[in-house]
């Protein structure tokens, strides 16, 4: 069987351009309220709102007959990486990095894609992917830089950036096993109800975080309306949208190709807070935002 990735459809580019987008919203939102909530319980309470809406729309998951806890084992582990220990690593990454530092770590993703591929599954890596990978890396490395390279030398790593490190292999981990699942196909035709199926395990293993962080005395929260509204925001927008439209994206391209795409969180991480503080865009973003949307080109072609 050949294992090269279909043609990237303009489609399918848009498709895995809005999880970027809402999950820089969701760095930037997880950096503003990281003084109210405490990292694991802010991604439980993210999951537990996400998991009520979703129910009305794929309740059905729940019974005993849906599939779900016959393939309990492919949703516990998917439930593990991709919402037990993803954002709540990145939260964790925040409380104690500089979104800086946190965005440039998270521009190894295509690199861990490749490297996860060629590694557990035998899956080639073609010259024109690592080049691919080495102009999107360059993007973010230019956005970080705001175009001077002098500013990447004075980087100092704290331990907020090793826990980002985790969560990007993470991340990479769950995305193939994603593409790989083995479930049946009204489970994984619902999108709303294979999210679901991965929320009910993943509540488990991130309430699970949450009594340790509780027992290690870690655990504080201050309500109020910022809070309520971060919540709203970041359980609609980076969780089910977010989610749902990168699980279609990996299923129409490949995990490789649609690793390519995490490095525009940077670029719009940068953008939104040019956006929110006023600032005005400058060359350097459009130069970036060639290099990363460059890099899934030349990665995504045909050889």
């Amino acid at each position: 069987m050949s294992h090269t990735s279909p043609p990237l459809k303009l489609s399918t580019a848009a498709i895995l351009t809005l999880p970027p987008l809402l999950w820089a919203g969701n760095a930037i939102v997880g950096r503003m309220v990281h003084d109210l909530i405490s990292p694991f319980a802010l991604n439980f309470l993210r999951w537990a709102i996400a998991f009520v809406l979703l129910v009305p729309l794929a309740g059905w998951t729940l019974g005993r007959h849906s599939g779900t806890w016959s393939h309990w084992r492919q949703f516990a582990m998917l439930g593990l990486l991709g919402i037990g220990c993803y954002n709540a690593l990145l939260y964790l990454a925040l409380k104690t990095s500089t979104p800086l530092n946190v965005t440039l770590v998270s521009s190894s993703m295509p690199v861990w894609m490749l490297a996860l591929g060629r590694i557990v599954w035998g899956i080639p890596v073609s010259p024109r992917q690592m080049a691919g990978a080495l102009l999107s890396v360059l993007g973010v490395a230019v956005v970080l830089s705001r175009g001077d390279p002098e500013l990447l030398l004075h980087l100092q790593l704290v331990p907020g950036d090793l826990f980002m490190v985790l969560a990007t292999m993470v991340w990479a981990l769950y995305t193939w096993l994603l593409s790989k699942a083995q479930v049946p196909q009204r489970l994984r035709s619902d999108w709303a109800g294979f999210l679901l199926a991965q929320m009910v395990f993943g509540l488990v293993w991130s309430g699970l975080f949450t009594g340790g962080e509780m027992a290690m005395g870690q655990f504080h929260i201050q309500w109020g309306w910022p809070l309520a509204g971060a919540l709203l925001f970041i359980a609609l927008g980076p969780a089910i949208l977010a989610y749902r439209f990168w699980g279609l994206g990996v299923q129409r391209s490949s995990p490789a190709v649609a690793g390519f795409f995490g490095n525009l969180i940077p670029l719009f991480t940068a953008l939104l807070s040019i956006a929110l503080l006023g600032e005005a865009p400058r060359l350097y973003h459009g130069l970036a935002f060639a290099l990363i949307v460059g890099g899934i080109m030349v990665s995504s072609r045909r050889g």
